[in-house]
């Protein structure tokens, strides 16, 4: 499996990432809307993990596009700016 984590905070990206490829996929991790943007022309994915709160870029945008390039792919939505109380 080929995935694609779009998250702006490296060290949260690199947990994913070190996460996924224990589970056995290959893992790409863009920083931003329009890298992320460029590696969905560049390279076909089975999952895109997106934050929905880029620093910078669109992440509604790079949805957008990942379903007119990819629309076999799966895009889960997560966050980090929540808490629990």
């Amino acid at each position: 499996m080929h995935v694609l984590i779009v998250q702006s905070n490296a060290p949260l990206g690199a947990i994913w990432r070190r996460h996924l490829e224990r589970l056995g996929a290959n893992v790409v991790v863009a920083r931003t809307g329009d890298d992320a943007i460029a590696m969905l022309a560049a390279e076909h994915f089975d999952a895109i993990v997106l934050d929905l709160v880029l620093r910078e870029g669109s992440a509604l945008t790079v949805a957008d596009v990942a379903y007119f390039r990819h629309p076999d792919a799966n895009v889960i939505f997560v966050t980090d700016t929540t808490f629990f109380s």
